[in-house]
């Protein structure tokens, strides 16, 4: 009997043990809610430190690196309708220019150098009554790329609206004369050779105003100004 007593005994010992083992302690144990509260708040901590610390880099890369004068350069002519004439034109003077405004300005330079040696060769035939009527055109084409040189910037300040308008203006009229000069060769009746002789002499001008022409009309678009 004493034995059975104790038996029972042990077995109420052992239930409260139990009992005590599965009740919740209250003071250590923390919700779900919470957990996943914390874990949000430092997710986004980490995010936003090292969106930071990258954006600080690149910024700094950025400043520390120069623009490249020959990617300046192509990115321009990239607007052009001739980018190759536009490199050729370019590239020899460069001085590692990345200025927008210096690279138009020596665009039409180009242009200018081209059509004086276009004059000359048309004075050369100066016992044609046409091509003294197209030299004067040519004159003109270049009086007008002079102003527009003029007009240039080669300051850190681009170039006003107003500005801008003149020398497309100036361009766009020398573009015409151009065009005018072969218009008139073809209407006085000279050889169709004569007439393809003078459009190979001019090409080269010609595409050089084109491109000279592009550049301005998107000079506002082109690479920042340094």
């Amino acid at each position: 009997m004493d034995s059975l007593k104790n038996f029972k005994g042990y077995d109420k010992v052992e239930t409260n043990l139990e009992d005590q083992q599965n009740q919740p302690q209250h003071g250590h144990k923390i919700s779900k809610p919470l957990i996943a509260t914390i874990s949000i708040i430092i997710t986004t901590i980490l995010f936003l430190t090292l969106t930071l610390s990258f954006t600080l880099l690149f910024h700094h890369t950025d400043s520390q690196t120069p623009l490249n004068s020959t990617d300046s350069i192509r990115s321009i002519c990239n607007v052009t309708r001739f980018p190759d004439s536009c490199l050729t034109a370019l590239s020899p003077s460069s001085q590692n220019l990345t200025n927008p405004n210096s690279i138009l300005k020596l665009s039409i330079i180009a242009s200018v150098d081209e059509l004086t040696k276009l004059a000359s060769s048309l004075k050369a035939n100066s016992n044609e009554r046409a091509f003294d009527d197209c030299k004067e055109l040519i004159d003109d084409a270049v009086s007008r790329l002079n102003e527009s040189v003029s007009a240039v910037s080669d300051g850190a300040q681009p170039l006003t609206d107003v500005k801008i308008k003149d020398i497309q203006t100036w361009v766009s009229a020398a573009l015409t004369d151009q065009q005018t000069c072969v218009d008139e060769l073809e209407e006085v009746g000279l050889s169709l050779e004569t007439v393809e002789k003078v459009k190979k002499m001019m090409q080269k001008s010609n595409e050089y105003t084109s491109n000279s022409l592009a550049i301005v009309a998107h000079i506002n678009n082109l690479l920042p100004i340094h």
